[in-house]
């Protein structure tokens, strides 16, 4: 009964390390090669069996083409703005497009940077005619004017042209700023539909040979035969000149333009400035 005993418990022995081996190994060697021998991968595996997830890894593998490889991968990089949404090429089309008159500021014309002149006046009803007088029988031709203007008496005297087509000039007096002159030249700023409206732009022109900070104050306006005179006194400091433009069709490619401008230290010479007003001409 001893033996019988001892087979028992050898047999017991047997089927209980057989018992723990089942339940520790896997039932087939192949499960072990195909699980994670280091770390887990850093995306979770998919759901679908293992024969399906190896076409997406190998597409994720390949180079991807280039945005410019065909027309129909473009939307798909930008999302579409929708049809209601205006390209952005079309906004600066949107807004008026400024028109420069010459040298002026875009989207100002020559008028209206002459209104917003304080130094300019604007020129009313109220400014008269002057009685013209006889110009004289001595002229001094321009031929780049077209234009005849009355050679001035002594003291005046013809000097160096330049920057103008001709000039006259009075003596300089001692402690005075200004100087007389007398000049012609081709027409220096855009001609304005109007006779007129070209006089007062010129006029705002001849401030530039005056000192800083001259004002206008108009004394005559009136219609000259093909043209447009304007007489006015500029002011400076305590000080002021008389002075006059006349715009005229001289039959050139711009209109003649005569300037005259006298300073108070030569107040004798102001009768002169009618003189001018009233004796430019047209050559021929």
């Amino acid at each position: 009964m001893r033996d019988v005993y001892r087979g028992l418990a050898m047999a017991t022995a047997v089927a209980a390390v057989v018992a723990a081996l089942v339940m520790v190994l896997p039932s087939e060697p192949d499960e072990v090669a195909a699980g994670p021998v280091t770390a887990p991968p850093a995306a979770p595996p998919s759901s679908g069996s293992a024969r399906s997830s190896e076409p997406s890894s190998a597409q994720s593998s390949e180079p991807s083409p280039e945005p410019s490889a065909g027309p129909s991968q473009e939307p798909s990089q930008e999302p579409s703005s929708g049809p209601s949404d205006p390209p952005a090429s079309a906004a600066p089309a949107q807004q008026p497009t400024p028109s420069p008159s010459g040298s002026l500021a875009p989207g100002y014309t020559a008028m209206e940077a002459l209104h917003a002149d304080p130094r300019v006046p604007k020129l009313s009803r109220g400014v008269k005619r002057i009685p013209l007088r006889s110009p004289g029988k001595r002229f001094v031709k321009d031929a780049r004017t077209g234009l005849a203007v009355p050679r001035l008496s002594g003291p005046w005297k013809p000097h160096g042209a330049a920057p103008f087509t001709t000039k006259q000039v009075l003596p300089r007096t001692r402690g005075a700023d200004m100087r007389g002159m007398f000049v012609t030249c081709p027409l220096p700023i855009l001609a304005q539909k109007s006779p007129r409206d070209t006089a007062l732009l010129a006029a705002r022109w001849t401030l530039n040979h005056h000192p800083d900070g001259s004002r206008i104050t108009w004394l005559a306006s009136q219609p000259v035969k093909r043209g447009w005179m304007l007489v006015y006194r500029v002011t400076y400091g305590k000080h002021t000149s008389r002075a006059a433009v006349v715009i005229m069709d001289g039959g050139m490619s711009k209109p003649g333009l005569a300037f005259v401008t006298v300073p108070d230290s030569r107040r004798k010479q102001w009768r002169d400035i009618g003189r001018v007003a009233s004796g430019v001409r047209v050559l021929g």
